[in-house]
């Protein structure tokens, strides 16, 4: 007994259940002329949480024989009483043919489950062509050119002598610029290389040259000196290439420390005597007089020495009232280009379109 009570409750709520899922078909017109179109309202009510699959239907898919599918909209929810909803989706349909069609019923599956509404029928008339007077058709009519309105070509116009305006004016300005003679103010840049930095340069080349090594110690002690004397007109302002070797170091004296110049002072004897004399040292005794010169240079260097130089011309009051104003003609010159090809562009797309071409 209380087995058969339990299947009669499962039944009962399986039936209540189904009965909550309801298909309804409407036509917003069930009468239509041929080739009218008109709507097909497919919804479905269900329970919140169930899953409904609309019939697949795409355009140009006939519904029924006769009856084409024209569009589909996307599907529209609302919210029913008591956890309940209706989803709706509306078909856009045609008929080309004269008569009643059927269309039967369409299917919805909630949860698996076939839903069915109920079948529908559209009524397709012809329209009525008046045979008896065929005088009253008339052919297409041909091509008209449309009406000339002023205000259409005012602004392309008036835009056209603009241009030609600016036309003139940057002719104008370009004869102003060219009659004008230029002036050259352009702002030199010398790179200059640091006294030291040349000196070891000179000092590695005599070292690649290997003078030292192959005896001509005239020449070596020449250029060696030459370099130092070099150095120090730039370093120190001493014109030391028309000094001799005690007058230097008397220049010296009074601008560097006594204890730097020994070596040097040395130096520039040995100089004199391989010079003058046909003195001869060792190569030991040149390579120390040229490591004397290297560290002399480089406790004497400078390093906050500027290496670029930026030299301005000395313009006159007049040629600077005539560099201003070729930078303004110039100026004038660009502006009044770019504003005359943009006028001239917008002018031939505005009359482009108003001819229609």
């Amino acid at each position: 007994m209380k087995k058969s009570f339990l299947i009669l409750l499962l039944a009962v709520a399986a039936l209540k259940a189904t009965a909550q899922v309801s298909v309804e078909a409407m036509l917003d017109s069930v009468t239509i002329f041929i080739g009218q179109q008109t709507g097909l309202t497919l919804s479905v009510s269900l329970k919140e949480g169930q899953e409904a699959v609309f019939p697949k239907l795409d355009p140009r898919q006939e519904l029924a024989p006769g009856v084409e599918v024209i569009d589909v909209t996307d599907c529209d929810t609302a919210r029913l009483d008591n956890k309940m909803m209706r989803l709706s989706r509306k078909y856009t349909i045609t008929s080309f043919e004269d008569s009643l069609h059927y269309i039967p019923p369409m299917a919805v599956k909630v949860d698996g489950k076939d839903y069915e509404s109920k079948n529908l029928a559209l009524k397709v008339l012809p329209v009525e062509v008046d045979t008896l007077h065929p005088n009253q058709f008339f052919p297409p009519k041909g091509v008209q050119d449309n009406p000339f309105e002023w205000s259409e070509w005012r602004l392309p116009f008036w835009l056209s002598v603009l241009v030609i305006l600016l036309v003139a004016l940057v002719y104008y300005l370009y004869i102003r610029l060219k009659d004008n003679k230029p002036i050259i103010s352009k702002i030199r840049i010398i790179r200059h290389v640091p006294p030291h930095q040349k000196a070891m340069k000179e000092i590695q080349r005599i070292k690649a040259d290997g003078i030292g090594q192959s005896g001509d110690q005239k020449e070596y002690y020449t250029r060696l000196t030459d370099i130092l004397r070099t150095y120090l007109d730039e370093r120190f302002g001493i014109n030391a290439m028309e000094m001799t070797s005690g007058e230097i170091i008397e220049q010296l004296r009074q601008v560097e420390d006594q204890s730097k110049f020994e070596e040097l002072k040395q130096l520039l004897e040995t100089a004199d005597l391989v010079k003058f004399a046909k003195f001869s040292t060792m190569l030991n005794e040149n390579d120390r007089d040229m490591a004397n010169v290297v560290e002399f240079i480089q406790t004497t260097k400078r390093e906050d020495v500027p290496t670029v130089e930026k030299i301005k011309p000395n313009l006159s009051e007049s040629e600077k009232r005539s560099q201003r104003s070729r930078i303004i003609i110039k100026t004038a010159i660009t502006v009044a280009s770019l504003v005359a090809i943009g006028s001239l562009a917008w002018v031939v797309w505005t009359v482009w379109g108003l001819l229609g071409l």
